[in-house]
């Protein structure tokens, strides 16, 4: 067995890999693939439903600025109060699960792997 590395075009490992043992970097991109996660995610039910930003916020009781703010892989400002109101809006229910540190990176594989989210970086 060959000690190569394979090749991959996964944003996410080309960086983890590039952050080498840099622990602050490492853990940093995985926060920033969360939040893009977390964004895709509802982006992806949204649509799925086949309604606006409006018309979630509407049944989520907020504005439609809210909706676009969590639907931008950039914002860092989750609350799981609204994750779980966006859920319900969408007849979801929120899970959320803590891991060892260790199975982290492999969980946040197997996430990515569930959606057809994909991160794009110019």
């Amino acid at each position: 067995m060959s000690n190569k590395k394979r090749r991959t075009s996964d944003a996410v490992d080309i960086l983890l890999r590039m952050a080498g043992d840099d622990p602050e970097l490492r853990q940093m991109i995985q926060e920033e693939s969360l939040n893009a996660w977390i964004a895709c995610r509802i982006y992806e039910l949204r649509t799925a439903a086949d309604i606006t930003q409006q018309q979630l916020a509407e049944l989520a009781g907020t504005t439609q600025p809210v909706i676009a703010r969590l639907e931008d892989a950039n914002y860092e400002g989750h609350s799981l109060s609204m994750l779980v109101r966006i859920a319900r809006a969408l007849g979801k229910r929120l899970q959320v699960d803590f891991v060892d540190r260790a199975e982290r990176s492999d969980k946040a594989s197997e996430k990515q792997a569930e959606t057809e989210c994909r991160l794009a970086f110019a």
